[in-house]
């Protein structure tokens, strides 16, 4: 059976996001999705195998969006506004990551955040920062592959933490940035009098 992939596929996809918002990931069923939109087993499986296949398309595109924001260039900027500006942009996506990941708990653990593909793009990025920083002699000469692979654990870490122990999220952004500043504080090279 060739499935659908139509405008009604969109509406599934973004009701279920709204579900998972709203209750959950481990609150979201067919027939939850089925009676939210009020519509028949026939129109679900006409485009969906199952739920957990919509789930998976739900989380990518949350994936997506928290990437983008590290997709941003860095060529002109000076040494302190280089360290605010990775700063900023690690605290951004914990935060936007946060609350999904709160919704999305069991599923990011059990999925993403531990497969071969999400490990390989974010020390793509992460050795991207520490080579740009190193090119320009705001850091020290660290060994880029050691430091990106740390400071992933940190940030996966750190996020894992606090979203399992429902800290606040202002409370996480606050300790996140402190921690991060300090880290990236301890690779600058000293600047000079």
């Amino acid at each position: 059976m060739t499935l659908i992939d139509d405008e009604m596929s969109k509406r599934i996809i973004d009701t279920a996001e709204s579900l998972v918002t709203q209750h959950g990931v481990h609150n979201v069923t067919v027939r939850s999705l089925l009676q939210e939109m009020d519509i028949t087993n026939r129109v679900f499986y006409n485009r969906f195998h199952n739920i957990r296949e919509v789930l998976e398309i739900v989380y990518n595109n949350t994936i997506k969006k928290i990437r983008k924001i590290i997709d941003e260039s860095f060529e002109g900027t000076d040494e302190d506004e280089f360290f605010e500006k990775v700063t900023d942009i690690v605290e951004k996506s914990l935060l936007m990551s946060y609350d999904e990941k709160m919704q999305f708990n069991q599923y990011v653990f059990e999925t993403d955040s531990v497969s071969v593909s999400n490990y390989v793009w974010w020390q793509t990025q992460i050795k991207r920062l520490i080579d740009y920083a190193k090119e320009k002699k705001y850091i020290k000469d660290v060994d880029t592959t050691i430091m990106s692979y740390s400071i992933w654990c940190f940030c996966r870490g750190f996020n894992a933490d606090a979203v399992g122990r429902n800290m606040p999220k202002s409370e996480a952004a606050r300790y996140f940035r402190y921690s991060i500043g300090v880290l990236l504080d301890g690779m600058r090279t000293k600047k000079s009098d």
